[in-house]
């Protein structure tokens, strides 16, 4: 059930990330007019012009989003198997959960950069991060690096039992 789960979240995100970098290669060479975003709140909205730059590096932003937690999942799927296997103690799972924590922060930084660009588009009409939205991320993934430890500690023990007699 959860294999089953892992593929058609894995499958959905690479679906979204073709999704997003088509979009990008279309507004990238098809022209269009200038845009705008309406943000609005209780006392009315304001608009804010939006280039195509803006809009490119939105696209490139999600697929960067999406293709990253495809990653992650392809690294899940591979976990399962070794799981599924009777193995999940394989000195390649050590470095699956380190390019997991990896991932996961690199796609945080780049969530919480794109939070702040966005909210200095919407000057007054939208509150910037605050580092302290990085606090549970970040813990999640120093938990990752952790759990990698501990696997890398779990292949060592196993090794050592194998070579005893």
């Amino acid at each position: 059930m959860l294999n089953a789960a892992l593929g058609v979240a894995y499958w959905l995100m690479i679906l979204l990330t073709l999704i997003v970098v088509a979009a990008f290669v279309v507004t990238l060479f098809i022209p269009m007019g200038p845009t705008g975003l309406i943000f609005s709140d209780e006392s009315g909205g304001t608009q804010v012009p939006v280039s195509r730059t803006y809009i490119l590096f939105g696209f490139g932003a999600f697929a960067g989003y999406f293709g990253g937690f495809a990653l992650i999942l392809r690294q899940l799927r591979r976990i399962f198997a070794t799981l599924a296997t009777g193995d999940p103690f394989h000195p390649t799972n050590v470095s699956r959960l380190k390019q997991i924590g990896l991932i996961l922060s690199v796609v945080t930084g780049g969530s919480w950069i794109g939070q702040t660009l966005v909210a200095r588009l919407a000057r007054g009409e939208m509150d910037p991060p605050s580092l302290f939205d990085l606090v549970t991320p970040a813990f999640s993934i120093l938990v990752v690096f952790v759990l990698a430890e501990v696997f890398r500690e779990g292949a060592r023990l196993r090794r050592e039992s194998e070579l005893t007699i």
